[in-house]
Order: C-alpha cells, then structure tokens, then sequence
C-alpha cells in the first residue's frame, strides 16, 4: 500500500492523502473544485464546481497510474440534491461512455462549503 500525492490537484486539506494505492485498485479521497495551486475554491454554482472537481480527480488518477476510464466506482456528495441534474450532466459529459457505478448523497455541509465533492475508487493500469 502506498500514498499517491501530485501537485496537479489540490493538498489534501487534512491528515488524508489524495489516494492510496493497494494492489491494483486506487482509492481516491474526496475531490473539490479547489485550485491546485491556491487551494480556494472556485466555481460559484454546482456544474462549475463538478467540472474542477472532477478534473482534480482525473490528475490524481493520473498520478496513481490509472484513468476515469479505469474508475469502477464513485460517490457523488451533494449539499443540495437540487443540483442533482446539473452535476449529473457534468458527469456524464466527463465520463463519456463509460458508466462508473456510483452512490449520489445530499450532506448537511462540505469541507470550504463546497457544493459538490468527488470521490472514486479505479484499477490500477501500470
């Protein structure tokens, strides 16, 4: 097992690491719109926010040698599950074809007061 860290997404914002590889699955911790290099949030409305969100998924990813095309499984957290058709366009727009299986929850409150937060689990492809 091993952390995976890369400046191309944002620090964690806590004791946590980006990922952990173990075996040949990666397991991805909660992505927010934040910017890698500033680490304040961007992205005034859910879509915006999902498309950064999902970005920084897809470097830390890239860092643990995989790909949204590997991702097996996602949790999507909302704050508000009015958002819910907003962000599901993102998604699909992101993920294309490929069709994770995921978990879409509305929380009472996000790390930076974000709107949305992405995680996935992936196979490793290296």
């Amino acid at each position: 097992m091993h952390p995976v860290s890369t400046p191309d997404a944002p620090a964690a914002i806590g004791p946590y690491s980006q990922a952990v590889v173990a075996g040949t699955t990666v397991y991805c911790s909660g992505q927010l719109a934040l910017d890698p290099v500033t680490g304040l949030l961007v992205g005034e409305d859910a879509a915006s926010q999902a498309r950064v969100a999902l970005s920084n998924l897809s470097a830390v990813l890239r860092a643990a040698q995989s790909g949204m095309d590997q991702v097996v499984r996602t949790t999507v957290y909302l704050r508000t599950m009015d958002d819910f058709p907003a962000v599901n366009a993102v998604y699909a727009e992101c993920f294309g074809s490929h069709r994770p299986a995921r978990v879409t929850v509305a929380v009472a409150g996000l790390p930076k007061d974000a709107r949305v937060e992405i995680d996935a689990i992936a196979l490793v492809t290296a």
